[in-house]
């Protein structure tokens, strides 16, 4: 199962070459990863998850550019991998059935207290396994 999040790409975004700026798709990222995390369960009445996490890799993949603002993009966001203290997430950025980037994230579930890596607990992995999709994996 993939979750998606619609991002609306600002005039900002553009930049002098008249495409979005390649550091915006991190921003794009982290709103889909935000909204499936948390904002899209809040709204369900669930409890947020991952509050403490932190990104310890981020990779992105460039298809093809998007040269306007004001338009929706498509994130899908999807689990890749599952560890004991991180997971890696997997994502593809579109718009009307072109595929414009992809991108992977790898994160680290963090103690509050000890600001050390935690191990995922049950609740979380159950949540992450609702979305994994082993064969997505990018290598």
């Amino acid at each position: 199962m993939r979750h998606h999040n619609s991002v609306h790409v600002r005039w900002a975004d553009l930049d002098a070459f008249g495409h979005i700026n390649n550091a915006v798709y991190l921003t794009y990222v982290q709103e889909a990863r935000a909204d499936m995390t948390w904002y899209s369960r809040v709204e369900r009445g669930l409890t947020p998850l991952f509050k403490d996490m932190v990104v310890a890799r981020a990779e992105l993949d460039f298809v093809e550019a998007i040269y306007e603002g004001g338009v929706e993009l498509d994130v899908a966001i999807w689990v890749a991998r599952i560890g004991n203290s991180s997971f890696e997430l997997g994502y593809e950025m579109s718009r009307n059935g072109i595929l414009h980037a992809r991108a992977k994230t790898v994160q680290v579930a963090v103690s509050m207290e000890t600001f050390k890596s935690r191990p995922i607990n049950e609740i979380e992995r159950e949540f992450l396994n609702e979305y994994l999709e082993e064969s997505n994996t990018q290598k």
